[in-house]
């Protein structure tokens, strides 16, 4: 129901079809290297409060064991995962922006002048603590895996797939068990519940150019893309070379693709190309058996994010001339805010200016879209 009416034009009718992400499984996540807390003799935190407190112990004692106290971590953690990290744990989706409230009620989340204040002075203790790290805004990816595989970091956020994929396959310790690896948790709850924030599941859309000379050639070979057994080529490969199907009809890969190299040259899951349905099944089949249960697990704290919702061309003026400064305020503001290069007594002062760049009349618009769009799904 949720992707019909985010493909459902003002008209009323769908025009396209769509190619979905798995909107609540493998979504980004905070995981924990399972070794170091066993070492430190706790448990993952579900509170701020105690994550602090976890923060700390990693911070202070050597719990790499290579007699340097120093050289410890306690988190890496990518800038663009920050507001997955904490913003709920103050009320906010911060991924998304915008949010509606029980009533319909759309606010930006970065215009909330007690609990995004609130969320910018955790983050800047943390700073000031040394518990989030002076170069966080440059960390990427590969400086994670890094750090990881030299044992050197307790805390990490990423997507549930990086969790055996990446992150635990790295650790020099690592025997394919939970006990040894990167392993998800809970999310941290602050003056707010904690949850996490997941994709939006329409993920791309596919349809025909009106002026097409081959209209419904173009739609056969749609409605052939969206079959069944395109699908099953899509998450699973060739049978009998990258999986196999039992009596019962349960699909498993073979060692063979095992290599995830080879078994991306056969085009699986592809990335905008075809309107391909992605596959909890299938993927759920390549990671360890833990983190396919840790997955499932964690299914229960993602929430959806702001949904897809087609714009007039009205409304896409409005959002594409103002919602570009709007948001590069906002991340220069949050960083110099939780950097202390810029004092949290000029809070009043950025609020103002999100005024300034017209924050209400873009709310207006996303309103009116949320408003089209709740329409489309309660019918």
């Amino acid at each position: 129901m949720i992707i019909k009416a985010e493909i459902t034009a003002e008209d009323g009718h769908i025009y396209y079809v769509p190619g979905t992400n798995v909107g609540k499984d493998y979504q980004p996540v905070l995981m924990y290297n399972q070794k170091w807390l066993d070492e430190a003799g706790m448990k993952a935190p579900e509170n701020l409060d105690d994550f602090v407190a976890l923060l700390r112990y990693f911070k202070e004692n050597d719990m790499n064991g290579n007699g340097d106290a120093t050289d410890e971590i306690p988190m890496s953690i990518m800038a663009d995962f920050l507001p997955y990290m904490f913003g709920p744990a103050f009320g906010l989706d911060l991924v998304s922006g915008f949010q509606a409230d029980d009533k319909g009620n759309v606010t930006y989340a970065y215009a909330d002048s007690e609990n995004f204040k609130a969320y910018l002075e955790f983050l800047n203790g943390l700073y000031t603590e040394g518990l989030l790290e002076v170069e966080y805004t440059s960390l990427d990816r590969d400086q994670v895996i890094e750090r990881i595989s030299n044992d050197l970091t307790g805390v990490a956020f990423d997507f549930s797939w990086a969790m055996s994929m990446m992150y635990s396959n790295v650790l020099p310790y690592y025997d394919g068990t939970a006990a040894t690896a990167f392993v998800g948790a809970a999310p941290l709850s602050g003056t707010h519940d904690g949850y996490y924030v997941g994709r939006v599941e329409l993920g791309n859309m596919f349809g025909v150019n009106s002026s097409s000379k081959n209209i419904e050639l173009a739609c056969k070979f749609l409605d052939f893309a969206m079959s069944e057994p395109c699908q099953t080529m899509y998450q699973w490969g060739i049978e009998g070379e990258s999986y196999t199907v039992d009596a019962n009809g349960k699909k498993t890969y073979t060692v063979q693709a095992s290599d995830n190299d080879w078994l991306q040259q056969l085009g699986i899951n592809p990335s905008f190309v075809f309107p391909a349905q992605q596959s909890v099944v299938s993927t759920d089949a390549l990671v360890a058996d833990w983190h396919a249960e840790c997955n499932a697990w964690q299914e229960q704290f993602v929430v959806d994010p702001w949904p897809f919702i087609y714009s007039t061309v009205d409304e896409s003026e409005v959002i594409n001339t103002y919602m570009v400064d709007i948001e590069t305020y906002v991340n220069e503001n949050a960083t110099a805010f939780i950097t202390g290069t810029k004092s949290l007594d000029n809070f009043d002062s950025y609020i103002e200016g999100l005024s300034a760049l017209k924050l209400q009349e873009t709310l207006d618009v996303k309103q009116k879209q949320y408003s089209r769009y709740y329409e489309a799904l309660t019918k």
